[in-house]
């Protein structure tokens, strides 16, 4: 418990070790089993550890390598993080992923989460995301899906509590035409399946 002015404040055990992120950029790392025997790049921020030497961090950054495949990301997490549930920071980008895979829907407390600069090639893919309950920011620009024209749309109306997307604010405009472009979309879509 903390006090400011008077006020109080209510500190979680989780705010104490959202520190720096545990750094696997840039390790040539090919698939996630290959990360496990990696050391963390130490930055200007060390990282503390617990007992098991785990660090006291919920932000990984695993970007700038040739990963391809997810399977091994809960255990990747697990393996670095003493508290891996509590991931809230996620970079994954410039690596090979070419499909936003179902294992990323495991990390419930994710906020912020960085594809861009891979290979992800099917945009419907990005509504799996939609039951991460505090995703606020992703980018997925420079992945295949950028050159749909529904791109931003599909994206905004699939992830409703979005403020930010490739590094930019998604306005209310933006979530207002989101919205139309859903329900046109649905509706030529149960006009089609009508008609057949």
């Amino acid at each position: 418990m903390i006090f400011v002015m008077d006020q109080q404040y209510e500190v979680s055990e989780g705010a104490n070790m959202c520190g720096a992120p545990v750094d696997l950029s840039f390790k040539h790392i090919s698939s996630l089993a290959d990360a496990w025997t990696e050391e963390h790049s130490s930055g200007l921020r060390p990282l503390k550890r617990n007992s098991e030497k785990k660090y006291l961090s919920c932000s990984l950054r695993l970007n700038n390598n040739n990963i391809s495949d997810l399977h091994d990301l809960q255990k990747t997490v697990s393996h670095f993080l003493a508290e891996p549930s509590q991931i809230a920071w996620l970079d994954l980008s410039f690596n090979k992923i070419s499909h936003i895979d179902q294992v990323l829907c495991e990390l419930r407390d994710l906020r912020v989460l960085y594809l861009h600069g891979n290979s992800i090639f099917i945009l419907s893919e990005v509504d799996r995301l939609g039951v991460l309950p505090h995703l606020h920011t992703i980018t997925l620009h420079g992945n295949v899906i950028e050159t749909n024209k529904a791109y931003r749309n599909r994206v905004i109306s699939a992830l409703p509590r979005l403020k930010t997307m490739d590094f930019s604010a998604v306005t209310r405009q933006e979530r207002v035409m989101a919205k139309i472009w859903h329900h046109s979309n649905n509706r030529s879509r149960s006009s089609k399946e009508n008609l057949q």
